[in-house]
């Protein structure tokens, strides 16, 4: 009886757990997912139409997603995007993987300082970041620039890289650095062939945060952008702000697909990496 009685007490916790894991999905995602039947109405609103809600196929177009494809802001805008995420992400990949080597070795001094260091553009507000970068770059002729949002995105990946890489070199054996060592392997060689062969799901999982986070961001583009450097953020920001249009919807759906193609990556590198 008292097993009868705790295998139910178990099978209800577990349902019950499913339940409430299941309703904070549709809390989280559900705003986000109407977002996709918009980008597909005919008409220039952002609401349903009648026509919608009786599933009409006339209610439902692609005119938005054709206008984005064609339009030459929002080209410029994705071209931007592009080149200043690639960039950046190159630039905090490499330095966000060399500072979590460094932060590995134990006789780096003060490494609880520099890790806070590096990671607090994470944890600072935006908008004070945007703003120090905006006087900094601007004081050393880059504000408006794409040199200064390269860099400045790249300031803003880096601690994701920090992080991920830090925590694959966790379970990382030195003694293969030492065995490659005693084999003749320099430095360059040890870390080129053996090291970073292992780590290299955790830098690329940084990476991907990182060009993630560049090609997400709008505050700093709004502070050091000009006409010229206007990213996909910057132009739905104006969008909204001078002409609604539905194709800013579009825009979002091509932005979700992203991030659930960057989430099932990161997903692939972590079990790759966990993989013996």
């Amino acid at each position: 009886m008292n097993a009868m009685h705790t295998l139910f007490w178990r099978r209800a916790g577990h349902y019950g757990f499913m339940a409430f894991c299941a309703a904070a999905f549709v809390f989280l995602v559900a705003p986000i997912l109407v977002i996709v039947p918009l980008s597909f109405n005919a008409e220039p609103y952002f609401t349903f139409t009648e026509g919608m809600l009786r599933l009409d196929p006339e209610a439902y177009s692609l005119r938005w997603y054709q206008h984005v494809i064609e339009d030459e802001a929002w080209s410029r805008a994705l071209i931007n995007s592009l080149v200043i995420g690639s960039a950046a992400t190159l630039l905090a990949t490499a330095l966000g993987t060399l500072a979590a080597l460094g932060l590995a070795s134990p006789a780096m001094p003060g490494r609880a300082l520099i890790t806070g260091i590096l990671i607090s553009p994470m944890v600072t507000p935006i908008i004070i970041v945007a703003v120090g970068m905006f006087f900094f770059y601007s004081s050393i002729g880059l504000g408006q620039s794409y040199t200064g949002l390269i860099l400045a995105h790249a300031a803003l990946g880096a601690p994701f890289v920090v992080i991920t890489v830090t925590a694959t070199l966790s379970g990382f054996d030195p003694i293969l650095l030492r065995a490659a060592a005693s084999l003749g392997a320099g430095p360059l060689r040890r870390f080129f062939r053996v090291q970073l062969p292992l780590i290299a799901p955790g830098v690329f999982s940084g990476g991907l945060f990182a060009f993630a986070t560049s090609f997400d961001e709008v505050v700093v583009v709004l502070f050091m952008g000009g006409l010229e450097q206007r990213t996909i953020p910057r132009q739905m920001w104006s969008g909204i702000r001078e002409q609604i249009s539905p194709s800013i919807l579009a825009v979002a759906v091509f932005l979700i697909a992203f991030a659930v193609l960057a989430l099932f990556t990161v997903q692939w590198l972590r079990r790759r990496s966990a993989t013996p």
